[in-house]
Formats: structure tokens, sequence, C-alpha cells
């Protein structure tokens, strides 16, 4: 068939268009054989796909409602403005918590050395792919959280002690254990990279960790079984990770580890007794509307402080009491804490899903907390409304030893004049 001649079956006349003194038009065969097959096309759709659409629409309007209902942001998170809670009592910490290796599980000690890269040991070591040697987190590799690293002090040790790691029975994982603090000699002997990536720092450096004797497989070997992934174990190497300033504290400088972005993260225990408050409350109106976004298993709340991975948590301001401060101090008693070093609250934490990763189970739930922060703890940051904050970030401008039970001095606030 010519070219011409499919155009002009395409556009619906014929070579010899002239009948009866008239032009029309005289679909081909292949014409009306495609119209005939469009037709019955669309009174399928017509007679299918409209009705669902019309009974979709009867139905769910009630369901979308109530889904609005549950999900929408309250008006007072909506409205939020800071409320600056000036502290009336004591302010102590009640837990410390240190992650040894970024995104599994940390250890709750009763001390630790607080120094400008925050508290020693936390986050040296974090799981990198093998390939990419990008940092892994929970947020790709839920399991990571049932990784537990717990530090031994041995002051006998060049290393001054071990890393520990463990792994839940059932996995059927070698445990293993690392130097705490390598030396020279044992970093000379360890494969060194320089083109580890998190987020958007520049390069940072490391070396791929191996086991204390008489383990004969490498940490990597032991963590990529776990996890199913080519991965290595990286200790942070010498050269400084820098952050930058905040929108409030234009002029910051300093250096980390592999935490996210600044050493330390502060967290109000109270905050969580709110949350479960939250979570009762949605899961009970979801009960109640036939819309159960938050299970049952909620029905009590339970949501438990380590779900958020802080360092300090603090107790006796109340819940989010932290959102205001911008600068604290830490000692032994009241006149102690009057006298240390300042510890500047340089921004808020915005969180994602991470904390829906349950640290007995590594199981991420579907709603809790996330949903439930994005109902109620928007508003918090002027320059991010419509995302969720919890705890706030730290920058230590001295050193000392932190303990459970210290005092904590709230110097400044953030509605002080400048």
């Amino acid at each position: 068939m010519r070219s011409d001649d499919s155009e002009s079956s395409l556009s619906g006349e014929s070579a010899n268009p002239q009948t009866h003194g008239h032009r029309i038009s005289v679909p081909s065969k292949p014409t009306l054989l495609i119209v005939s097959w469009l037709d019955a096309l669309t009174l399928v759709a017509f007679f299918t796909i409209v009705p669902f659409l019309l009974r979709r629409r009867r139905l769910g309007r009630s369901s979308l409602a109530r889904l609005k209902s549950i999900m929408a942001p309250s008006k007072d998170a909506l409205d939020t403005v800071v409320e600056i809670k000036r502290v009336q009592g004591e302010v102590k910490i009640a837990q410390i918590l240190v992650h040894p290796i970024k995104s599994c599980k940390g250890t709750s000690v009763q001390s630790a050395l607080c120094t400008p890269e925050g508290l020693e040991n936390d986050r040296r070591w974090s799981i990198i792919d093998a390939s990419t040697k990008n940092v892994l987190t929970a947020r790709e590799l839920p399991t990571m959280v049932l990784i537990t690293p717990r530090i031994e002090i041995d002051e006998n040790s060049a290393s001054g002690g071990s890393l520990i790691v463990t792994f839940p029975i059932e996995s059927g994982s070698t445990d293993f254990s690392t130097p705490l603090r390598p030396t020279e000699d044992i970093l000379k002997t360890w494969r060194r990279l320089s083109d580890i990536s998190l987020w958007e720092s520049p390069a940072i450096d490391g070396y791929i960790t191996e086991c204390l004797p008489p383990s004969t497989s490498s940490p990597s070997q032991i963590l990529s079984v776990f996890l199913k992934r080519e991965v290595y174990l990286a200790y942070k190497g010498p050269i400084p990770r820098e952050y930058g300033p905040t929108a409030t504290f234009p002029d910051l400088k300093g250096s980390v580890a592999f935490q996210d972005l600044y050493p330390l993260l502060f967290m109000s225990a109270e905050s969580t007794s709110a949350l479960d408050e939250w979570v009762v409350a949605m899961e009970s109106e979801g009960r109640a509307n036939g819309r159960q976004l938050i299970g049952e298993e909620w029905r009590n709340g339970g949501v438990k402080v380590e779900r958020f991975r802080p360092n300090i948590v603090v107790t006796g301001a109340g819940p989010f009491a932290e959102d205001g401060w911008t600068e604290i101090a830490i000692g032994n008693s009241k006149e102690e804490a009057e006298r240390a070093p300042p510890i500047s609250l340089v921004s808020k934490c915005q969180r994602c899903l991470l904390p829906n990763i349950s640290p007995e189970t590594g199981v991420r739930d579907k709603a809790v907390p996330y949903k439930v922060l994005m109902k109620h703890r928007i508003g918090i940051d002027p320059l991010a409304k419509m995302k969720p904050y919890v705890g706030v970030n730290g920058v230590p401008t001295g050193s000392g030893v932190v303990k459970v039970g210290d005092w904590v001095d709230v110097r400044k606030y953030a509605d002080d004049p400048l």
C-alpha cells in the first residue's frame, strides 16, 4: 500500500470522493474495522469503569472524610509557635545512650566522656556498602537495629578495651570483637578508605575494621552474612569531618564522626509520655471510625525513647521543653553546672521513618510514631513547617564527664533578647 493511500484512509476520504455532486467521506475497510473496535472498547469502558467510579465515589466519601480527620494535622500543630517553657524545678540527666556503630542498637551507660565531637565512642563506626562506600542506616536495612555493640573498657590494654558485637541467637551469626581505640600500629594493618559517603558531606576517611583473635572471619564478612548484603565495618579516620552553621548559629564550626549532623542529640523523657497519649487517642479514634491506621498493639501506648536514638535524655522540664532552649550546661550539682562549659543547642532534629523501626524486632511500623508526629509535631521549625521534629542537636564547647543524675542548667532560651 502506498503512503498516500494510507494517509487517505486515515483522513476518512476515498481516492474518488465525488458522489451525487456532493463531496462525502467514505471510510475504507481498515478504517471501519478500527472504528468498530474503538466503539466496542468505548462501550465496555462506559458500562464497567464509570459505574465502578460512581460506586467508589459514593462509598469512599465517608472513609475519605474519616481518613482526613484522623491524619490531618491538628489545629494546634498547624498554628504551632514553639512554647518557651521556663524551667521551674530541677532538670537532670535521666539516661545516657552511646551508639558505637551508626544505626545499630544503643548502649545505656551511667557515665560518658563528653567532648566537642560528642560522647566518647559514639558513632565511631559505621556500616558501609562495599561497592559504593555509602554509609548504610536502618532506613535501608531495618535489621541493623538488632546488632548490639557493647563497650568493654580495659585500661591495661593499649587499645583501651574492646568493642564486642553480638547478634540475635536465632540469626546464627558469629559474635566478634575489635579494638576499642585501635593504635597506630593496628591501623597500619587495616585497609584505609578515603571515599566514604554520608549525606552531603565531603568524602570521609576511615579504616576497614578487623577482628581481635581468635576470630577467623572479619567483621565485614560476618555483617555481610547477617545483613544479606556485601558491606564493610568502617572505623572513622583522623581527618575531621566538619559540619556547617545553622540559621541561628551562623558562625558554628566543628567536626563529628559518623553522626548525621551534629555531635549530640538531647531529648526530654516526658516527650514519650505525650506521644503515648497521642498514639492511644489516634488508635481509639481510628477504631471508632472504622479506619484503624494505628494497630491495636498500640492501644496502651508504649513508644520508647530508644526509637529516637538520643544521646542524653533529660527529665524534669516536661514534654518537648528542649524546643525552646538554646544553651545549657551540665554538672554534678547546680553550682557546678552554672560554672561548666556551655553546650549550644543549635537546631531541632527533623524526623524521618527510622523511629518507626522497633529496637526489639527490627520491624518497621506503618504509622507509629511518624504519622502521630505529623499530626502533632509540625510547625516547630519556621524553615520547614510541614516536617515533624523531636529533640534538639547540641554542640559542646568543652570536655568533661557527664553522668546519669547530673544537673542540667538551662542558661538561654529562644525568646531571650539578643
